[in-house]
């Protein structure tokens, strides 16, 4: 027969000690009915809260599920009996839906990457941080018990998070000074070890940059049941848990004053670098934004915390693209436009206004590019090739610029191409080649006049795009030719432009204007 649970979390210290009063209670026939019910009610509200929590916290995976149904029937008092563990391990502690649910919660609201654990490794806990990690996140466990790690490994290899999980075995001490040793950092650290060492854990970490500039170090039991805090306490580990507390309130890294207090330390208006590139609060439109390349930047600028019109001349693409920015929880909303129309501009213009108050980030990117001989140019085709890719990025440069000259603020970005600087070939683009130019000097233009009103004006240059329109029929035979001539070996993806995007959106390009940042893997340097 099992031992009865001992209490572990404070709940369950609360639900022993209510029950126990209430045992005391209910033998006693002076004690008043109305105590008794107010015990029984307490009691009530304490038991039920773990069982409540669970069924409310989200539904576990199939590879957690099985890891919890494998840990709870699992004899581990016989496998302390056969030496297999250290110690004896009651598996309420190794176990735990909310605890779990809650560990993923944290991970995913931090934003965390790489996390070390200190202490008592849990499988269950272990992968539900695992599953709340990106998919390139890391997590480090230091652990004494070789079986708690062969207990689990087969559940972490059915699970395709199970591989972000590297666990150490030995003293922790050793570990942290092999992780120290390699240089890596974590952006959470959680220490839930031997009580008396948390000092020295802390000190090690601090001492050796194991945190990153913004990470965090989260203690497990820093109140230990109570025993930290009561004045009777002569619990050892609720005396160095109080020590330790006592240590941290009094450690002067925690504040640190003895610095160079400017901006370069404390960050911009007290923000830092990655900070300083989020656009939250700000409003962005993207022209072309249907497809290709203004999709992708329609995207960065809603995960950098834009509200984004997404504008193009096909309503039907405009609103896929706001679908997939309502999915990702970013405020969007779809205009059908045609930008060499004046009309539609300031229609365009007028209805981000009305609806979100201010235009703060313009991103000019709609163009369209045609392919013949210069002998052989219409004039048509020459017209309407200026008529979208300069006269109608000027037109919404003027009219998304008198809103930003009003405003006293402004971003404009304006998508000009590699073909601005280079005469790409073997294809024949004269229109396309000489409009993108034009779209360089209406930026330099622009950025001149209007940046001591507090617009700036900058242009991107990409190179090649690898988006459906390349390996159509007509472009295929031409894609191996292109290769031959960039040096990073390989087209461009959409998405090696969204970091440019952002960074000429928000406030760390405040000292950029007339700018031409030219994205092409060294293709104009051939």
């Amino acid at each position: 027969m099992l031992p009865d649970k001992v209490p572990d979390t404070p709940v369950e210290v609360i639900v022993d000690l209510l029950t126990k009063a209430k045992g005391i209670a209910s033998a006693c026939a002076t004690v008043p009915e109305e105590l008794k019910s107010h015990l029984q009610k307490a009691l009530d509200i304490a038991s039920g809260l773990d069982n409540y929590l669970e069924k409310i916290t989200t539904k576990e995976s199939e590879p957690l599920a099985e890891l919890y149904k494998k840990t709870m029937s699992h004899n581990w008092d016989q496998v302390f009996e056969e030496g297999k563990t250290k110690f004896r391990l009651p598996k309420e502690c190794i176990t735990g839906h909310v605890e779990g649910q809650t560990l993923q919660m944290l991970i995913h609201m931090s934003q965390a990457k790489r996390v070390l654990e200190i202490g008592m490794f849990t499988g269950y806990g272990a992968l539900s941080m695992a599953e709340g990690l990106p998919e390139d996140g890391c997590l480090v466990a230091c652990e004494l018990e070789p079986y708690l790690k062969e207990f689990s490994q087969p559940i972490f290899e059915k699970s395709p998070h199970g591989k972000k999980i590297t666990v150490k075995i030995g003293s922790a001490m050793e570990t942290l000074k092999e992780l120290a040793a390699t240089g890596d950092q974590f952006d959470m650290v959680f220490i839930d070890a031997d009580k008396s060492n948390y000092i020295n854990y802390y000190n090690f970490i601090m001492d050796n940059n194991l945190l990153t500039l913004q990470g965090v170090i989260c203690v497990d039991n820093s109140l230990f049941k109570a025993r930290v805090y009561l004045k009777d306490t002569t619990d050892i580990n609720g005396l160095a848990l109080r020590d330790f507390n006592q240590f941290i309130a009094n450690d002067p890294r925690v504040e640190q004053d003895d610095i160079t207090d400017d901006e370069v330390f404390r960050g911009v208006k007290g923000r830092f670098i990655l900070d300083r590139m989020r656009l939250d609060g700000k409003v962005a439109y993207v022209t072309g934004g249907g497809q290709g390349i203004g999709r992708g930047f329609a995207h960065a600028l809603g995960e950098a915390g834009a509200k984004v019109a997404v504008v193009d001349i096909d309503q039907t693409k405009a609103e896929a693209v706001v679908k997939e920015l309502l999915l990702k929880g970013i405020n969007a909303i779809p205009i059908p436009a045609d930008i060499s129309n004046l009309d539609d501009v300031q229609r365009m213009v007028d209805t981000i206004v009305s609806k979100w108050g201010a235009i703060h980030i313009a991103c000019n990117n709609a163009g369209i590019n045609k392919n013949s001989a210069s002998e052989d140019t219409s004039l048509e085709e020459w017209d309407q090739t200026f008529s979208v890719n300069l006269r109608g990025m000027f037109m919404c440069c003027q009219v998304a610029g008198r809103v930003m000259l009003k405003q006293g603020y402004g971003k404009i970005i304006n998508t000009a191409s590699m073909a601005s600087i280079i005469v790409p070939h073997p294809q024949k683009q004269i229109s396309y080649n000489t409009s993108k130019a034009g779209v360089v000097k209406l930026t330099q233009t622009l950025g001149t006049e209007w940046i001591d009103r507090g617009v700036r004006v900058n242009c991107i240059s990409p190179g090649i795009v690898d988006t459906p329109l390349i390996h159509s029929e007509d472009l295929r035979p031409l894609v191996q030719r292109w290769l031959s001539d960039i040096p990073a070996g390989r087209l461009a993806q959409v998405t090696d432009l969204q970091a440019a995007v952002v960074y000429l959106a928000s406030d760390v390009s405040d000292y950029m204007t007339g700018h031409n940042l030219v994205i092409e893997g060294g293709q104009s340097l051939w």
